[in-house]
């Protein structure tokens, strides 16, 4: 008798797509209504481009030649009540290196609205860029093209940077230029690129672990070059007295952490994890170090392991996410080629023990990314034990010899 056929699988790529595209409609069409306002006020009474107004203040200080200014909270708040008085009494802390406002200064020379334009088209360019380069080197992608392309216009992560005007778009221009630099076994260019994270160092804490903990030297030399050249150029441009204030200010951001993180609700790190969950600060704090060191043993142990390089990577990222002790919803952009690299590996490996829940989970990411906001009612952030699940995953793949004879032969592939 013929065998009877089996069913197709409920989360296949047509209702992806469907899905995808149903997603994304909404929430662009969420931002153009929230947008869609005279004057420089959204719908919800937030000043548009909400912390590129920060970055453009600064790049004028910049301009202006007002180094002294740039860790002065009340003259930056004066500032933008003259720059922009329908932003008046609105204030940032400032923590970002002096080299951050030499790079907004070239946005400064316009207006903010002409600014913030050019800003989140910038992003926008950027974030396809990456995603671009990445797909290509998925070669089990490559015939699902209209599918990328809706799932990376649904993404969360874009829809969070382009409305909080961020800079996590240049985060995740590096992490993929690193990932291109070691697709080419170009490691000290891979080091290069992480180490051009010094302007968000909290995203540059997972790498650092991992790649020193490995031996990588090559990369952690190039990390620590680029770093220091940033800084370096900063200290040409300002000299010694707005570095030490740089200084003074990071080593006192638990003084501030209050005003950084007045809504835990939007982050998706370990930390807002257990601070959302728990009510108590200190056992809060030793959760959070007990589970980012766990945490951190299995992303070392994935890089260490046969695996490709896309699911090393992916744990490597998954981990920047998890352990940073600031994360916020629109940093969650860095993950974009991960969800590329899992899903090119889960397609690749049909057969193996884990591939089958990689696509749930990333389907569960996207959707629990945007529901981060319940957290204020549940004091529970899911997106987290979903992005543990991932990284567990892949460090399952590491004790299973099966896993590992399929990782070579697709690695060789």
């Amino acid at each position: 008798m013929p065998k009877k056929a089996q069913p197709a699988p409920w989360l296949n790529g047509r209702r992806i797509r469907a899905h995808g595209l149903l997603l994304a409609v909404c929430l662009w069409s969420v931002y153009a209504v929230v947008m869609a306002t005279p004057g420089l006020r959204d719908r919800n009474g937030l000043i548009k481009g909400t912390d590129f107004l920060h970055f453009y203040t600064i790049g004028t200080l910049a301009l202006r030649g007002e180094g002294q200014l740039l860790y002065d909270m009340r003259a930056q708040s004066a500032l933008v009540a003259k720059l922009i008085p329908q932003a008046a009494g609105t204030v940032y802390v400032p923590l970002y290196g002096p080299q951050v406002s030499l790079f907004f200064c070239p946005f400064a020379k316009l207006s903010y609205a002409w600014a913030l334009v050019a800003w989140l088209l910038l992003n926008v360019g950027l974030y396809g860029l990456c995603v671009y380069v990445v797909w290509k080197t998925c070669p089990n992608l490559q015939r699902f093209r209209w599918t990328v392309v809706i799932a990376a216009m649904a993404f969360p992560g874009l829809f969070h940077l382009l409305t909080w005007g961020q800079s996590s778009g240049l985060a995740l221009l590096c992490f993929t230029l690193a990932f291109l630099a070691l697709h080419k076994n170009k490691w000290f260019l891979a080091g290069l690129a992480i180490g051009m994270l010094i302007f968000k160092p909290q995203l540059g804490l997972a790498a650092a672990v991992i790649f020193v903990a490995s031996g990588e030297a090559r990369i952690v030399l190039g990390a620590l070059l680029a770093a220091g050249a940033q800084l370096a150029v900063a200290w040409a441009h300002y000299g010694t007295a707005v570095m030490r204030s740089y200084v003074y200010a990071t080593l006192h951001v638990g003084d501030v952490l209050a005003l950084l993180e007045p809504r835990l609700y939007r982050m998706h790190s370990l930390r807002a994890f257990w601070l959302l969950l728990l009510p108590w600060p200190r056992l809060d704090f030793v959760l959070y170090l007990l589970c980012s060191v766990a945490i951190l043993v299995i992303a070392v142990r994935c890089w260490k392991a046969h695996l490709p390089l896309g699911l090393r990577y992916s744990a490597m990222l998954l981990a920047t996410v998890l352990v940073s002790p600031h994360l916020t919803a629109y940093d969650l952009v860095i993950l974009a080629p991960a969800f590329l690299l899992f899903a090119d590996w889960a397609i690749g490996n049909p057969g193996t023990r884990f591939a089958s829940a990689v696509p749930w989970l990333l389907y569960a990411c996207y959707l629990l990314f945007l529901l981060g906001p319940l957290a204020r009612y549940t004091h529970l952030q899911l997106s987290v034990p979903a992005m543990v699940a991932l990284l567990w995953m892949t460090n399952a793949a590491t004790l299973s010899s099966h896993d590992h004879t399929i990782a070579t032969q697709y690695q060789a592939g």
